[in-house]
């Protein structure tokens, strides 16, 4: 019987099968069974040929994990998504997950300041049979929550699910516009919120650039704002890069 003990990690425990490897490469083996065992052998061939194209790109590491769209592509089942929004589209590939996810009658709206990045996964998009789901909206991520904000029906919650994957320094600012958009009830992701796991880890780690250290520091506000808001149900979950799930409860 697998047994939880605060001071250690069960799939880490030293006693484990990898115990002659190190942290970085049982991380590895596990991810890897994790792929090999559920998420591969049940991939939608349009979602594996983009993702075998985003990981090609030069900024193909912007991509999101495909574990990480299996379980997005169960949640919004789960909660009976039909209306969802994305900020941050980069190129198409979790657009995709949640078109797939959803209902012939459904919606996503992705926000993406880059278009030409979205073109490059559009086609697939189109293989797959959703395009007619996608509602793609090119601009400043701000500004065009901003104008939804506008929209009559907006106080009254226009979207099922948000997923937020877009520059890191304005999630507090997104978080705000984002809560006022979801229904009561509904669900946001928030992508990165353990940057690498600089988030548990010294300032001045060695081998983290300027760049990791600031990115470190706002996710670390950022993380203890969502876990203080009394409007949200949260939930950080250590799948890729760390996810954040918020149920809005008021």
């Amino acid at each position: 019987m697998g047994t939880y003990h605060p001071d250690s990690n069960t799939l880490l425990r030293s006693d484990s099968i990898l115990e002659n490897c190190d942290l970085i490469n049982r991380f590895a083996a596990i991810t890897q069974y994790v792929l090999e065992t559920t998420v591969y052998p049940r991939e939608n061939e349009c979602m594996r040929e983009l993702r075998l194209l985003t990981e090609q790109h030069p900024w193909g590491f912007m991509g999101s994990s495909p574990d990480q769209m299996q379980f997005f592509l169960m949640l919004l089942k789960m909660i009976g998504a039909k209306k969802t929004l994305e900020v941050g589209v980069f190129t198409g590939y979790s657009l995709l997950a949640t078109a797939l996810a959803l209902p012939d009658d459904g919606k996503v709206v992705g926000v993406d300041s880059n278009r030409e990045w979205y073109e490059l996964g559009r086609p697939l998009i189109d293989k797959a049979g959703v395009a007619h789901k996608v509602d793609f909206r090119e601009g400043d991520g701000i500004a065009v929550l901003d104008r939804m904000l506008l929209l009559p029906l907006a106080g009254d919650g226009l979207f099922d699910f948000a997923y937020v994957d877009a520059d890191k320094q304005r999630y507090a600012a997104y978080h705000e516009r984002v809560l006022r958009l979801l229904r009561v009830g509904g669900v946001v992701a928030y992508d990165n919120t353990l940057w690498g796991g600089s988030v548990a880890m010294p300032r001045d780690t060695p081998g983290s650039s300027e760049l990791d250290r600031s990115v470190r520091d706002i996710l670390l506000g950022f993380n203890a704002a969502v876990a203080a808001d009394d409007r949200i149900e949260a939930c950080l979950l250590p799948i890729a890069d760390g996810v954040t799930l918020c149920r809005r409860v008021k």
